[in-house]
């Protein structure tokens, strides 16, 4: 019965056509706002709930390990499951169509910012979308915990790595690697804490089960590992990844804002795990302070820019290279070198994440049955609880008080507000837009522009100067 079951779900499997899958990919990428809390809730409700195209459990299994990638996990979901359903081109149509709406709507408001930017229309406007990007920043933090965080271990796994990066700026990798070691021990010894794994998964309905679902519960063969279709899809990636990185190296030098992008973001997508908000604490530490490209309310306008726009919201990485370009041009015109600093971001930022799919998916899916690897997946889901509230406190901090400074004690370091610069406007516009997001459920668009609107018309004002 069991070999019928499978053989019925391998020809099911051949019924998605590509051009059916194009079709529900755009739409996904058309409605992936709010970050990737919401996009992946997004690809959970049409993948999982309404096209049963895949089960829960697989649907979490690729989340899991996609939150163990350094990137944007949302987009690697997307390429996952594009790739599982159609092969290499299904996974770079699915990762692709996930950034392509996203690059568009943030260059173009890009533009418009270095370009109008200190008019109050445009400075109340972003003034306006910082309060509500709090709201949502400490939205993510209670939607991802409340699903990650199923017991007292899994929250003292958060709560120590919210510790050891905001008070001991402890690398990402070694936060990740900590959470897997400790999350694939436990599994390994059976302890009931680890036995689930979290994730973005929803919380109630009815649990859609692998078997009932189009691709079933089998492994489709070009799923199955595959050592030498791994190298040669990886060699591919790295060249297409660092090829542009070493040109530009070889014709500019390493001071070059050009090579200083490429390489800042390749390393970027190596080295920054835990999906979008962790990677934006690493982005803000590093392009505000170390490389001075932009200040720290800039960091917030680009998140702004990225919440409010469709697509993954690591985009915001796109806004940091156009504005570092656009600030060194050399000797092209300003608009043109940010033009191409946005794009030369938005390939090394993108470029890997396929890599990581290609490379890894098939040996992943041949240990979905694996506990002791579901454990540690399920761990790192909860440390990245702890970076994102890391992520927080930044941004409630930066938004809020208009001064900061940096405290030193017993090698400990971290920032705190100056308190008697307060913005009384920006708190209770904050307020205002975590009540409407958590007491009255209003969705994350309508905060946004509500926020922006009384942003701009404090500004216009003269209320807010």
């Amino acid at each position: 019965m069991s070999g019928a079951v499978d053989i019925a779900a391998a020809q099911r499997s051949h019924d998605i056509t590509l051009g059916e899958a194009v079709r529900v990919w755009a739409r996904i990428a058309a409605l992936s706002f709010g970050g990737p809390a919401g996009q992946i809730a997004v690809m959970h409700r049409i993948l999982v709930d309404e096209k049963r195209w895949i089960g829960e459990a697989r649907f979490l299994h690729a989340l899991n390990y996609c939150m163990l990638l350094p990137g944007p996990e949302a987009q690697q979901l997307a390429a996952y499951i594009g790739w599982l359903l159609h092969k290499t081109k299904g996974g770079l149509i699915a990762g692709g169509l996930f950034v392509l709406p996203g690059f568009v709507a943030i260059l173009g408001l890009s533009y418009l910012y270095v370009l109008l930017g200190h008019t109050p229309l445009i400075t109340g406007l972003f003034f306006g979308l910082k309060a509500a990007v709090l709201a949502v920043v400490v939205q993510a933090v209670v939607r991802v915990g409340s699903r990650a965080l199923k017991n007292n271990v899994m929250r003292g796994v958060a709560a120590a790595a919210f510790v050891t990066i905001f008070f001991f700026n402890a690398p990402f990798p070694l936060i990740v690697l900590a959470a897997a070691v400790i999350g694939y021990l436990g599994g390994r010894l059976g302890l009931p804490a680890f036995s689930g794994g979290g994730g973005h998964g929803p919380s109630g309905g009815n649990v859609v089960h692998d078997r009932d679902t189009v691709l079933g519960e089998d492994l489709p063969d070009h799923a199955r590992p595959n050592l030498r279709w791994s190298l040669t899809i990886s060699s591919v990636f790295l060249i297409l990844w660092l090829a542009p990185v070493a040109l530009l190296l070889a014709l500019f030098g390493p001071s070059n804002v050009f090579s200083q992008i490429a390489l800042f973001f390749s390393q970027m997508a190596v080295v920054t795990f835990g999906g979008a908000y962790a990677v934006l604490a690493y982005v803000a530490q590093e392009a505000v302070g170390t490389y001075g490209w932009l200040r720290p309310g800039e960091m917030l306008d680009g998140l702004g820019l990225a919440e409010t726009t469709p697509g993954p919201l690591i985009m915001v990485t796109q806004f940091v290279g156009f504005l570092a370009a656009y600030r060194d041009a050399g000797v092209l015109q300003p608009l043109v070198a940010a033009t191409l600093g946005a794009i030369l971001t938005t390939w090394v930022t993108f470029v890997p994440c396929f890599l990581w799919i290609f490379a890894g998916a098939p040996f992943v899916e041949r240990l979905r049955g694996n506990r002791a690897l579901s454990a540690a997946l399920g761990a790192i889901t909860a440390a990245v609880v702890g970076v994102i509230l890391n992520l927080a406190v930044w941004f409630g901090i930066h938004t809020l008080f208009r001064a900061v400074r940096r405290v030193h004690y017993a090698g400990l370091g971290f920032d705190v507000p100056v308190l008697a610069s307060l913005d009384l406007a920006a708190l209770l516009l904050a307020l205002g837009a975590a009540i409407a997001v958590f007491r009255f459920k209003v969705g994350m668009i309508p905060v946004l522009a509500t926020t922006s609107a009384v942003g701009v018309l404090l500004y216009l004002s003269g209320v807010v100067a």
